[in-house]
């Protein structure tokens, strides 16, 4: 019989499609040493009670209780790390302004090592004990501290995907907060590749460079070029801002007569590693551009809501083949929670089919077809993560990184509203999308490895 380093008995829900959820019920997950999904086995399985009688018992079986179920962990793909000590605060002001009275001054504060180390243990730990076992984030300008989140996530045994960002245009960024110069921005930049690159041979569940360019607007041409070309040099995530607000979209009109996506585009940025943030204005050339270039899109449902301007057309950029996946956008987003930004989704596209003005006929108040499902938004939250990355993630799939949560719907101060032990598993599921609170997430489990427990 096939030895396994884990193996867990229970109810798991996964993304069978963008629209439909897979209920595996009491099954067998058999999780070997690599940390991977090697086997599911169903109930009526012949080799499902040998296992069990092999197993059940032994330190390395994990049979879940009643009322306690399995997710995939979540892939945030837009976390500004250093925001995490701002965030919940100053979210009533135009987004101009936000950057330059409070964020800026914030992430100027992280060439001090010991104030990073202090923000950076807090927010990865916090977005583990929200159930996100992989992030994407940006970390400021400074080339060590951005080393020393991504050595925190190892560490802590999140999967991280870093990035030092980059602001090396002297008019356009305050003087106390950003690259000395367009050459130091790019020596950094290829410096701290190498680091983060040396640094995931000893992170089994794997820590990433990505290369930031904050958005067009912080950087200049020479700056944005350099960035593509080690982007293929080292063959790299890349990550920024695309098309956020009416402010942003319009800078970078004005200074190249073309939309973000192909000014950035332009400059080597957008390829099948790329995930630009926000994305809200983009036209159907600009689609199709992310579509055929394989660019992915962090929606950031709460974040926008605030700064964004508007309602970004998920469904449509969906259907025509453009990969999506959420982010919390902490902390123009205000909750590390991935599912309050599932719930947000979903709420945000029902606001733009049905529309927000009262004022105006029925008919003529919303876009249709704008709508997203629960079971889409879950969608976004772990399978569109984990497409968008190209990694083997988001999914409790055979081949797929044992990467999970354990939500305990049982929890006396967060129980959620169950009170047939025979209901259906699919509300059961919608119940907990809705309802679940951090207290809810019993364990969090990465590349195999128990990271988060209560």
């Amino acid at each position: 019989m096939r030895k396994y380093m884990q193996i867990f008995q229970g109810t798991a829900f996964s993304s069978k499609s963008p629209k439909e959820i897979q209920v595996l019920k009491d099954h067998l997950f058999c999780i070997n040493t690599e940390g991977m999904i090697e086997r599911i086995i169903a109930p009526q399985d012949p080799d499902f009670q040998p296992l069990l009688d092999a197993y059940q018992g032994t330190d390395t079986f994990h049979r879940l209780a009643e009322g306690q179920y399995l997710l995939p962990g979540f892939i945030d793909l837009h976390v500004h790390a250093p925001q995490w000590a701002q965030s919940g605060t100053a979210l009533d002001i135009p987004l101009y302004d936000w950057l330059n009275t409070y964020t800026f001054p914030l992430e100027s504060k992280f060439s001090d090592l010991e104030f990073a180390k202090k923000v950076y243990e807090d927010v990865v730990s916090t977005l583990l004990a929200n159930g996100t076992t992989t992030a994407l984030y940006f970390a400021t300008v400074h080339k060590e501290a951005s080393i020393l989140l991504a050595e925190i996530c190892a560490s802590k045994g999140q999967r991280g995907l870093v990035g030092k960002v980059v602001m090396d245009d002297p008019a356009q960024n305050p003087e106390y907060y950003r690259d000395a110069d367009t050459s130091s921005a790019l020596a950094d930049t290829e410096e701290f590749i190498l680091a983060v690159q040396a640094l995931a041979k000893s992170a089994k569940q794997g820590v990433y460079p990505v290369v930031t360019p904050r958005f067009i607007p912080s950087c200049t041409d020479e700056g944005l070029r350099g960035l593509g070309e080690l982007a293929a040099k080292y063959d790299t995530y890349v990550q920024s801002h695309c098309s956020e607000s009416d402010w942003a979209h319009g800078y970078v009109q004005e200074r190249f007569q073309k939309n973000d996506a192909f000014a950035l585009h332009d400059f080597g940025l957008l390829r099948d590693k790329s995930v630009m943030a926000h994305c809200n204005f983009l036209d159907d050339e600009d689609v199709q551009l992310f579509a055929e270039t394989g660019t992915a899109i962090a929606h950031c449902p709460v974040s926008n809501a605030y700064f964004a301007n508007s309602v970004i057309p998920v469904a449509h950029f969906h259907a025509e083949g453009v990969e999506i996946g959420l982010g919390s956008d902490i902390s123009g987003g205000f909750s590390p929670s991935l599912f309050d930004n599932i719930r947000q989704a979903v709420i945000s596209s029902r606001m733009l089919e049905d529309g927000v003005n009262p004022s105006l006929p029925a008919k003529e108040r919303g876009v249709p077809g704008s709508r997203i499902t629960i079971h889409e938004a879950f969608y976004l939250a772990t399978a569109g993560g984990g497409e968008s990355l190209s990694l083997p993630i988001g999914r409790i799939e055979e081949n797929y990184a044992w990467d999970v949560q354990i939500i305990d719907t049982k929890i006396p101060t967060a129980k959620l509203p169950i009170f047939d032990e025979n209901e259906d598993l699919h509300d059961v599921f919608q119940k907990m999308m809705y309802l679940v609170r951090p207290e809810n997430i019993l364990e969090v489990w990465v590349q195999g490895e128990r990271i988060h427990s209560r």
